[in-house]
């Protein structure tokens, strides 16, 4: 049988809650530093929720702030834009003239978002005095709304704006499952490179859902933790006393190469992107099954993929979004497929640090796997001060954990029942 295409993780990007690049945001969940704040971005002073997990002191790098593009990027792109060009540049490798179209591109987007200062205007032209929107007042002359606004916020409009300044021509898709989002985009780019239809992706996810709209949505769902005056310990993962997720932004990007290419031009490999999972629970809009069957199925078809056993595994970046019934779910996962072994793999939710990215979450998360790969280190889980006995997996609790890493996992659990898992393998673990 011919051997699976192996594919190198050869470049990182990223911004996030806690930094605006890799190097920052690793050093801070390394070190359990909390991003997350009351909401400085727009007044949300309205809202039962009052607290997420935004970027911060956000500036687009010299090389792209004067980019023909930017002036269509909606806030997520920007991030993106930024995520991406810190990853190829890490890489020290980007599309060129005579290879661009061996280059792909795969990302999870998110939805919609609309900014705080486009509802005023929206709500003052063409919002009766009862609260019914009047069609009429869109086609006023004085109305100043943007046209571009509805173009900006489709799931392929920062894959499009991507593409076109990084040069890239060859397979591009753009993933949206919610909160799978970013895994599903990192799967989907390990299977276009094994099938050969590339020799180089760009894949990750970015995602702001920090806006009125993004924010009411999930107050109306009751997802999110209503602790508006201790936010830094708001995201509890795991913990017995958990009440919701904390709503962040941010995004990051994955290079990807081919094993042996990589190796040839001397490349620094952090990992192996080596398996990857799917499923559909099919359960509840909201909500995993407790039995964690979706999250089962997507781990074993990763680990499988991966040609890894539980015996391989040593770290988990769980999903962990600190609501009652997903973390119960996901360690009810763990426990049936790694049975006995669940005592010896270490396991954190980073969203206790920085909150709960949506699309970006997966790609975020990915990237903290290859880096805990690189250094040997476990990232702390935050905020573990009440062991919840339904949740009943290797914490890893106080600080992070040292440790020689040879396969991790991340698992991403998104909302409609999507469920993503990728494994990374230790380039020392690599057996060509």
């Amino acid at each position: 049988m011919r051997q699976k295409r192996r594919i190198a993780i050869t470049g990182i990007g990223m911004v996030t809650p806690v930094g605006n690049d890799t190097r920052t945001t690793w050093a801070n969940l390394r070190a359990g530093n909390s991003g997350l704040g009351a909401i400085r971005y727009f007044d949300a002073s309205g809202f039962p929720v009052r607290i997420g997990a935004e970027v911060k002191d956000f500036e687009l790098p010299a090389a792209l702030a004067h980019s023909k593009h930017i002036k269509f990027a909606a806030r997520s792109h920007r991030f993106a834009f930024a995520a991406a060009e810190e990853a190829l540049t890490d890489a020290g490798i980007r599309p060129e003239s005579d290879n661009a179209h061996r280059w792909g591109f795969s990302v999870g987007a998110g939805m919609m978002a609309v900014s705080y200062p486009e509802l005023e205007n929206v709500h003052a032209f063409a919002a009766t005095e009862d609260g019914d929107l009047k069609t009429d007042g869109f086609i006023d002359p004085r109305y100043s709304g943007d046209p571009v606004s509805f173009c900006r916020t489709q799931t392929n409009a920062g894959l499009g704006l991507l593409t076109q300044q990084f040069g890239i021509r060859g397979y591009a898709t753009a993933v949206h499952t919610a909160c799978a989002s970013g895994g599903q985009a990192l799967g989907t780019a390990l299977k276009v490179m094994r099938r050969g239809q590339a020799d180089f992706m760009l894949a990750g996810g970015f995602d702001s859902m920090l806006n009125p709209l993004g924010l009411s949505s999930f107050c109306l769902l009751g997802a999110l933790s209503t602790d508006n005056d201790n936010p830094t310990k708001a995201s509890r993962p795991f913990d017995l006393t958990r009440n919701g997720f904390v709503l962040g932004e941010g995004a990051a990007f994955l290079v990807l190469e081919e094993w042996s290419a990589a190796r040839k031009r001397g490349a620094k490999i952090y990992a192996e992107l080596a398996g990857d999972g799917n499923s559909c629970s099919s359960y509840r809009i909201t909500d995993s099954p407790p039995d964690g069957d979706g999250p089962i199925q997507a781990i074993q078809q990763a680990l499988t993929d991966a040609g890894a056993t539980v015996a391989d595994l040593d770290y988990i970046n769980a999903h962990g979004t600190s609501t009652q019934m997903n973390d119960r779910s996901e360690c009810a996962a763990m426990r049936a497929v790694l049975g006995d072994h669940v005592e010896r793999v270490a396991v954190s939710s980073t969203k206790s640090c920085m909150g709960h990215l949506i699309a970006a979450a997966g790609a975020v998360e990915a990237g903290v796997c290859a880096l805990a790969i690189r250094d040997g280190i476990a990232p702390v889980n935050a905020n573990h001060d009440n062991p919840d006995p339904d949740c009943k997996v290797n914490i890893v609790r106080g600080q992070s954990r040292p440790g020689k890493v040879r396969v991790a996992l991340s698992n991403s659990l998104g909302f409609g029942g999507s469920n993503s898992s990728l494994v990374f393998r230790n380039p020392d673990e690599v057996k060509l």
